[in-house]
């Protein structure tokens, strides 16, 4: 064989094995989206299954909560992603009504507990109880042996009984003597307070702040849904709310709510966000260094992934878009920000920072 025929042989082998690589590495890459979009289709699938559910959630609780549909959603996620939820705002806003209505339409077992300054961790996770026939201990379990539990006005209480709260909150157990008992499954505390009176109130540890996965903070309601509601009080209607959805049926939305899809480029998005707050400068946004003493912890991120997925449920979709980010972020960041002295000088807030955040950081 010539040499100029062997060359010609060679180089035909050559670009025939680089097409079939090219062919195997594409042949990969569709079967790769092929099985994405069909996962994706099917977790939208079992979405848009529990959308009845939702809406028949939703229309019992709207029996008695009017307008406040922010703060119904905002629950709804805590319920979703197994979050627990601080509700801020000033008396009258029916904060309290809100969880009840929602603990109501459950077939759960509900708590509620209203905190006061003479309140002990005792009469919140349980004790020992000697009995005197027997000689001997008993353990008599607390209110938070529940499924919701709601802590009224959590910041009257001393901070010792908030913080008997940390390891039933986080770690989803209540120790009691020496003994652990594990709680349920599905666990959820959902807590409110008062930001403008001071007197008689215990400020949240950092701690136990960092444990409620969204703080929300309620608004006033619109002129429309103030109307209805006086309307409502005047003719003395006080309608009864039916329980719709029982603690497997639950469990099963936030399985599904799990799977949802969160494409890398918005993981990134997220983490961009988070690192934002703590290094403020590497993001842009060199004019917040001097405000932030501490930005969002680890927690923070893997709440706003979590809350971005039921933000996406809510909507009906398998996957998460920046959107569902954004619509969340406020609601997960605002408590995990540490604002300086300097900021506090400028009144600057951490709804501030995080809006700053959110126009400058780029959106995928």
């Amino acid at each position: 064989m010539s040499v100029t025929r062997l060359h010609t042989v060679l180089l035909f082998s050559s670009f025939a094995g680089i097409m079939v690589c090219s062919v195997f590495l594409w042949s990969q890459v569709f079967v790769s989206k092929y099985i994405m979009s069909t996962d994706i289709q099917s977790i939208k699938n079992q979405v848009a299954a529990c959308q009845d559910k939702l809406l028949a959630l939703q229309h019992e609780v709207g029996k008695v909560l009017v307008g406040q549909g922010m703060m119904l959603s905002r629950l709804l996620v805590g319920l979703l992603t197994h979050g627990h939820v601080l509700l801020e705002g000033v008396p009258g806003l029916a904060k309290t009504t809100a969880i009840k209505s929602l603990a109501e339409a459950l077939s759960t077992k509900f708590q509620r507990l209203q905190f006061t300054p003479d309140l002990l961790p005792a009469d919140l996770i349980g004790t020992m109880i000697y009995l005197p026939s027997t000689g001997s201990f008993t353990t008599r379990k607390g209110p938070i042996f529940a499924n919701f539990v709601l802590a009224d006005e959590i910041n009257r209480a001393p901070s010792k009984v908030q913080s008997a709260l940390l390891e039933a909150m986080q770690e989803r157990q209540v120790t009691i003597g020496e003994t652990t008992y594990p709680l349920d499954g599905l666990f959820l505390v959902m807590a409110t307070q008062n930001p403008i009176e001071q007197e008689g109130t215990y400020p949240l540890p950092e701690a136990q702040v960092d444990r409620f996965m969204l703080k929300v903070k309620v608004m006033y309601p619109s002129r429309e849904d103030e109307r209805l509601v006086l309307d409502n009080a005047l003719a003395g209607q006080t309608p009864s709310i039916e329980p719709v959805l029982d603690a497997d049926e639950i469990a099963n939305m936030q399985r599904i709510c799990e799977s949802i899809y969160i494409d890398s480029s918005i993981r990134e998005y997220i983490l961009n966000i988070i690192r934002a707050t703590r290094f403020p400068a590497t993001m842009g946004l060199r004019q917040l260094v001097p405000m932030i003493e501490f930005g969002a912890s680890p927690r923070g991120a893997i709440c706003l992934g979590k809350g971005a997925r039921a933000i996406a449920f809510l909507a009906g979709r398998g996957y998460v878009t920046p959107h569902d980010v954004k619509e969340i972020a406020h609601d997960i960041l605002r408590h995990r920000i540490i604002l300086t002295y300097e900021a506090e000088a400028e009144q600057m807030t951490t709804e501030d920072i995080v809006t700053r955040v959110l126009d400058t950081v780029p959106v995928p």
